[in-house]
């Protein structure tokens, strides 16, 4: 019987340092210790006109955060946002996320806002995906990419924050389902030094331009929520909306398939009218907070885009969805590659 025992217990030991290896290697244990965070500061960002002036530029035409985070117009057809209950906040209808996903409401209402929260609190949920209950942000916020947001950038658009109306929109917080609720706890990384981006030339500014519109999340093609390799900015990410299933378009230097045989001159155009030639571009694409960018912004974006590496990849939404084995999705064009 001892001896019995003794087997149980060096199994049980085994299957223990079996399952603890295998987590270590696979996912790890953020999922169960909780997000990374950091201590917070009592640092408060003076409200300059010059922060005003430059945050409301980053929020409402670069990062584009009022798109996500006003209601829309539920008309028939419109896709105008409600202006006059700017950054209150939205749920998002998304078939298929396991849950509900909200953007909550960002005005500096103190019951239903953000109007209690500190300017630490602000600024690490906005670069480093945590709440001040110190809670996982999914990762719909791009904040992976506002994590390369500069210092002055990040207090610019708190201050911007602080300017808003104050709108009353009880919300309700967003769910997300078991296992994906505890998995996005992996993403969220602190911030612990200063953040000044090279902006030395114009690539390198467009760089930082387009990671602060998080342009990849919207032109990179996903499979089981994560990025296909090899295929950043080649187009192919499926969207469903109302009218039905849309696909991003490439937006690499490829001359046939994505945007190399754009001009400077074209690519504003692009993002100015929201037409390529004749073709309206669908409004998911939110081109209109985009097309208050300033020249200099624009060009410095095409220079980085044209340094992306060319990928094939067609994607046509005027033809039929097919199977595409280059990405794995299903988009018009597909079966073209």
């Amino acid at each position: 019987m001892r001896g019995f025992l003794r087997a149980a217990a060096i199994a049980v030991l085994v299957l223990l340092a079996v399952a603890v290896i295998g987590v270590s290697v696979t996912i790890g244990w953020r999922p169960f210790l909780g997000p990374k965070t950091r201590a917070l500061t009592d640092r408060k960002f003076e409200a300059t006109l010059e922060r005003l002036k430059r945050g409301t530029y980053v929020a409402e035409h670069l990062a584009a955060c009022t798109d996500c985070h006003t209601p829309f117009e539920t008309a028939p057809g419109s896709s105008e946002n409600m202006l006059h209950k700017k950054g209150s906040g939205q749920i998002f209808p998304l078939p298929g996320f396991p849950g509900t996903l909200v953007a909550p409401n960002i005005t500096p209402d103190s019951e239903t806002g953000v109007g209690k929260w500190t300017d630490d609190e602000l600024a690490r949920a906005i670069r480093e995906g945590v709440d001040r209950e110190g809670h996982t942000l999914f990762p719909m916020m791009p904040y992976s990419h506002y994590r390369g947001m500069s210092d002055e950038d990040v207090a610019s658009v708190v201050v911007y924050l602080r300017s808003l109306p104050a709108i009353k929109n009880a919300l309700p917080a967003t769910v997300v389902n078991f296992p994906v609720k505890y998995l996005v706890r992996s993403a969220p990384e602190p911030v612990t030094g200063e953040v000044h981006p090279d902006m030395s030339t114009p690539v390198s500014r467009g760089q930082y331009l387009v990671m602060m519109a998080a342009c990849s999340d919207c032109h990179t093609p996903m499979k089981r929520g994560q990025p296909v390799r090899g295929l950043e900015f080649a187009g192919g990410r499926v969207f469903e909306e109302a009218t039905g299933k849309v696909a991003s378009a490439n937006i690499t230097a490829d001359p046939v398939t994505g945007i190399g045989n754009y001009t400077e001159e074209t690519f504003i155009k692009v993002l100015r009218t929201g037409y390529v030639g004749t073709r309206q571009l669908n409004p998911l694409m939110p081109w209109q907070f985009y097309s208050g960018l300033t020249d200099e912004d624009l060009k410095a974006m095409y220079a980085y885009l044209k340094t992306v590496p060319a990928v094939s990849h067609r994607v046509d939404n005027s033809k039929p969805m097919t199977l595409c084995k280059k990405c794995g999705q299903v988009h018009g064009g597909g079966d073209e590659n």
